[in-house]
This record gives C-alpha cells, sequence and structure tokens, in this order.
C-alpha cells in the first residue's frame, strides 16, 4: 500500500490493526544518499564507524519507509503479509517548524529514477514529521503564546491609551507611522459599524500584511476592550491573512481562545505525522526485521526520535529504547550455518538463493486490499516491497535453521522469539570491517586481535607497489588506505610480527603498531589529557621501530564470528545463550 499524507490517518488504523498478534515486522529505507565525508577504512573500530555513518550519512534524507506486518495463522501454516511504502517529506506546517535542509547524492537520486521512484509523491504528497523533541518544544511555544495572548487580554481590559499589546508576543506596543493612520481611522468605523448592524455576524476587513494586523490589534482592542473578538485568517491561495472581527462575550472570548490552543495543539500533533508510526512499532514491542539496517535504524532514530548521541554506548541505549527486538538478515547469512549456502549476501541475491534446495520458502499470503507481492515479482528498492522480501528471507533462513535441530518445530516454522535467534538477535551488521561483522547492541562488542597490523606514513607520491616493497620481508601484506600519505598495512603472516622492527628504517615513512597508533590519536584528541600514561604491561613484547620504543598490541586469542554464532545442529539452546557475549 503507498502511503501519502492523503491517506495517513487511513493506514495508520490499518497498520495499527496488523500490528495486534503480528509475528515480526520488516522495514527498509529509501534515501537521497548514502555517505559523505569520511571514507569508511577496513581497520576501522566500530566506535569510528559510528562516528563517520553518523557525520557522514544523517545530511541525507530517508524519504520512503517500507514496512511490512506479518502474521502467522497456525492453523493454515501460512504468514498473511501486509505491506506499506510511506512516502516521508519534513514539509514546514508553520514558521515555527524546523525547515530542514538535506543533501542529495547524483548517483542515489539517479538510481532511485532508473527504479521508477516517484519523487512527486515525496515532495508533493509526502507524509510530514516532526521528532518527539521538536513536538514538544512546538507545544511548549504554543502554551506560551496562549499564556500571552490572555494576558494581552488582561490588559486591553484596562488600557485606555490607543496603544495595544498584540496577543501573540509581549513585546513593547509599537508607535502607529503618520502615513497609517487613515487607515486605522477607516478600520475602526468600519468595526463601529459592524457592531451596530446586529445582521451582520462578522466582519473580514481587507487582507494586508503582518505589521498592519498588529496595529488593528492595537488600536481596535485599545477602542473596544470588551464585546469584540478579532482573529487573523489566511487567504485562500495566498500567503497574506485578512483579520475577522466578530462579536464575543467575555465568556465566549475565553472559549474561542481555549478552542484555538486545543486546535493548535492537534495541529502539533497532525505534524508529528510520520513519527506516529514509529511510536507504534516500539510500543508493539515486535521484533523488527531488517537487511544490512545499520543505515536504516540511525536514519529512523535521527529523523522521527531524536538527534542521535555522540558515543556508540549511548547510540545502543537509544536504539534499545526504541526497538528493544532487532534481527539484521545480513547477519543471519553471513554466519553459520548458512553463510556456506549463501554465496552473495545483498537483498536480490539473497532473495534467488533461498528460492533453491535446500531452502522452502514458507507460505504467504497478502491481506485484503494490498498490492499482490510475490517471491518472483521484481520491484526491488520500491521500499514496501524490499520490505516485504527482507521478511520472506528471514523466515526462510529461520526455518531452515530449525530444520537442522533434532527435534524440529512443530509445522516447521521458527518465530523470532524462538531461541534459535538468540545468537542473532540484536545485532546490525556493519560493512567491510575486518573481523567485526557487527555491532551488537545489548551486548559487547568483539574484540578482534590487530597487533599484525601497522599505521604507516609515507610520502603522497608512493604507489601501492611502494608500500608493498617496504614490507617484502615480512611477506604479502594487506593494504587499507587512509588518505595519500596513511594507510594501515596488515601483515597476511602473524609470526613474523617481530620481524617488522627489522625493516631497514628511513626519514620519508614511519611505522606504528595499531593499539599505539590509536591510543596516540586517543591521546591527542581527549579534551583532558591523561596526566600519566599507562605504562606497557610486563609480559608485553617489545620491539624497536624506527629507533621509537613500541608495544605491540597486546595478542589475544579471539574467536572470529563464525565461531561466536551458535553451532544450531547441536539444538541445545544453552550452548546458543553462551555464544552471545553479554
Amino acid at each position: 500500500m503507498e502511503v501519502t499524507r492523503h491517506n495517513f490517518a487511513e493506514a495508520c488504523a490499518l497498520l495499527s490493526e496488523a500490528l495486534d498478534k503480528a509475528s515480526f515486522v520488516a522495514i527498509d529505507g529509501e534515501f537521497t544518499g548514502l555517505h559523505c565525508k569520511h571514507k569508511p577504512n577496513l581497520f576501522d573500530s566500530l566506535e569510528e564507524r559510528y562516528h563517520k555513518m553518523r557525520t557522514g550519512s544523517l545530511d541525507f534524507l530517508l524519504v520512503q519507509f517500507g514496512l511490512c506486518v506479518f502474521k502467522y495463522d497456525g492453523e493454515k501454516s501460512r504468514y498473511t503479509a501486509y505491506p506499506f511504502s510511506f512516502y516521508v517529506f519534513p514539509r514546514p506546517v508553520n514558521r515555527h517548524a524546523p525547515d530542514v535542509r538535506f543533501l542529495c547524492q547524483s548517483s542515489s537520486i539517479d538510481f532511485l529514477a532508473s527504479h521508477n521512484f516517484d519523487f512527486n509523491k515525496v515532495f508533493r504528497d509526502g507524509i510530514p514529521f516532526l521528532t518527539s523533541l521538536d513536538q514538544e518544544r512546538l507545544k511548549e511555544l504554543v502554551l506560551e503564546r496562549h499564556s500571552q495572548t490572555e494576558m494581552a487580554n488582561i490588559a486591553s481590559t484596562t488600557e485606555k491609551s490607543p496603544k495595544f499589546v498584540s496577543p501573540p508576543t509581549n513585546k513593547a506596543l509599537v508607535d502607529v507611522p503618520e502615513e497609517e493612520k487613515e487607515f486605522l481611522e477607516r478600520v475602526c468605523k468600519d468595526v463601529e459599524m459592524f457592531l451596530q448592524d446586529d445582521k451582520q455576524p462578522h466582519l473580514s476587513l481587507e487582507p494586508c500584511n503582518g505589521f498592519k494586523r498588529k496595529l488593528i490589534y492595537q488600536t481596535v482592542y485599545a477602542k473596544y476592550p470588551k464585546g469584540v473578538h478579532l482573529d487573523s485568517l489566511p487567504v485562500e491561495n495566498s500567503r497574506l491573512k485578512y483579520i475577522c472581527v466578530s462579536r464575543a462575550s467575555e465568556e465566549e472570548k475565553k472559549k474561542i481562545d481555549q478552542l484555538k490552543l486545543q486546535t493548535a495543539l492537534d495541529e502539533v500533533d497532525e505534524a508529528a505525522g510520520f513519527a506516529k508510526v514509529i511510536q507504534m512499532l516500539s510500543a508493539s514491542k515486535r521484533t523488527i526485521v531488517g537487511h544490512n539496517m545499520m543505515l536504516d535504524v540511525m536514519h529512523t532514530l535521527h529523523q522521527f526520535s531524536g538527534p542521535l548521541p555522540e558515543t556508540l554506548d549511548d547510540f545502543k541505549a537509544m536504539t534499545n529504547c526504541v526497538f528493544n527486538k532487532i534481527i539484521d538478515t545480513k547477519v543471519l547469512a553471513t554466519s553459520h550455518p548458512l553463510k556456506d549456502l549463501l554465496p552473495f549476501s545483498s537483498l536480490g541475491d539473497l532473495k534467488n538463493s533461498l528460492s533453491q534446495t535446500p531452502f522452502q520458502v514458507p507460505k504467504i499470503v497478502m491481506a485484503k486490499n494490498f498490492p499482490e507481492y510475490s517471491a518472483e515479482t521484481e520491484q526491488l528498492h520500491e521500499a514496501g516491497y524490499d520490505a516485504y522480501i527482507t521478511g520472506l528471507c528471514f523466515a526462510t533462513m529461520a526455518n531452515y535453521l530449525g530444520s537442522l535441530v533434532k527435534t524440529p518445530p512443530k509445522g516447521g516454522r521458527v518465530s523470532p522469539t524462538s531461541h534459535l535467534m538468540e545468537p542473532f538477535m540484536n545485532k546490525l551488521a556493519v560493512h567491510m570491517i575486518n573481523e567485526l561483522p557487527y555491532i551488537n547492541i545489548t551486548g559487547l562488542d568483539l574484540q578482534p586481535d590487530r597487533s599484525h597490523v601497522f599505521y604507516v606514513t609515507f610520502p603522497a607520491e608512493w604507489k601501492m607497489s611502494d608500500i608493498h616493497n617496504l614490507f617484502s620481508s615480512v611477506g604479502p601484506v594487506m593494504i587499507s588506505w587512509i588518505n595519500d600519505c596513511s594507510a594501515y598495512v596488515a601483515l597476511n603472516r602473524r609470526d613474523l610480527i617481530r620481524s617488522v622492527a627489522d625493516i631497514p628504517s628511513s626519514p620519508n615513512h614511519t611505522i606504528m603498531g595499531y593499539a599505539e597508533y590509536k591510543q596516540q590519536v586517543e591521546y591527542m584528541t581527549a579534551p583532558f589529557p591523561p596526566e600519566v600514561a599507562s605504562a606497557p604491561q610486563p609480559d608485553e613484547p617489545k620491539v624497536e621501530v624506527r629507533g621509537v620504543k613500541r608495544s605491540h598490541d597486546s595478542i589475544q586469542e579471539v574467536d572470529g564470528p563464525d565461531d561466536e554464532v551458535a553451532e544450531l545442529t547441536q539444538g541445545e539452546s544453552k550452548k546458543q545463550k553462551a555464544m552471545n557475549p553479554k
């Protein structure tokens, strides 16, 4: 179902009904760009990668949010799918709402256009949204302006001068310019005639700018402190406003003001728009499934909940607060025992691989009045369809894992809350980080041994062959460029780590161990550098490199992600739980 601001209320009602007794919810996003500024590196730490993504990706906009609710029917042994494609755009609801600026990446826009993405539905009909913080801020502003209006009304009943405190503000009174006096005299004459004519329900003054409206409020309320109510209303198909004059007792004016207050507060709630969907998902406590979903989660939280925190730990806490159960199908597909059967892990390739033996795609039917998707349909990069395919892939992989245990689950279905899913729960895949395949939202992250990695600086004219020549005495190396003058170099043979100290020194290059370099960067960027640097442990091996005494990273036996994931063929939940670091 395509959802714009015109059918958003109807879609929310359908979503609320679908979430009741839902098995899980799959999500996907489409963006105006993916990344800028900071280039990812194979040897980033998870903290560094989060920082790069937070500062380099969030200036782009999530413009389509795909969501597919899956309900399992045990009697019919099938899922019912409810796919939604929400077009979202941060249209300012008033002059106090955020007027968002965002980036577009030409390659991303071209990619979406090549897949028939409808940009008009985004910019013309997109659902507005506010973060929870912006929503509260606007409500506070509405209440503050209402309070100022009440104070102004009190002042108008006691002030006898021709000056007036306008309702929206408690700023100083405005002196009437000479050239506006004739205009105000005409207005007062029209108001006087209106008050004498009981048959006329209201008086519409001619449209004018904000300054003239302020003068009208000031002058009319000073001359008629009781029995008159003024209201600024928009002119149809115009940016101008006009003032509507009506008769009202003090009691009626209070009721009108209260109605305006409630209307303004309701408008703020309405302006929250798509943020309501995220609030509904969060409140449902359903498992959220995505594919390679780190960016999806970051953009979702940033656009619809609040600014992302600076540190990875705080991001984890924020994510777990909004979505307490997450499964990334990228993590599932690239872990044992599935990764040996799935050579490619992009969503399209994954769908194709899972449609073949030994996998069996579960039966899925579409809910009434929803589009007819199927595994054979090719509508990739429509967010609702991608969410549907993500959910289909998850259900297929989960069921396959269930078939490997000694006692397969009834009906062959593995639910997201099954103990078989525990090793994959709350882990977000990260792209191209050596030996760090995911971020663990609710547990300890993996700590890979990088004692074989070195930080190397060199002249800008150096090529890859120059670096290989420099390290030729220690065998083949992997090079990950940082910039034109520096790179990380990883030895293929860890038994030759100490031999790096024997590489001939030269003034045009430097070599530093990975841990020492990271410690140096942390020291230089810390707000308050520690008074005493921590001394190396006595048992740490030491080598001389470039005449500078240094310590290699302490060697720590850390198993890779394959050993961390459960050996599902054993079917023993205790073993699986032990493999999830806490």
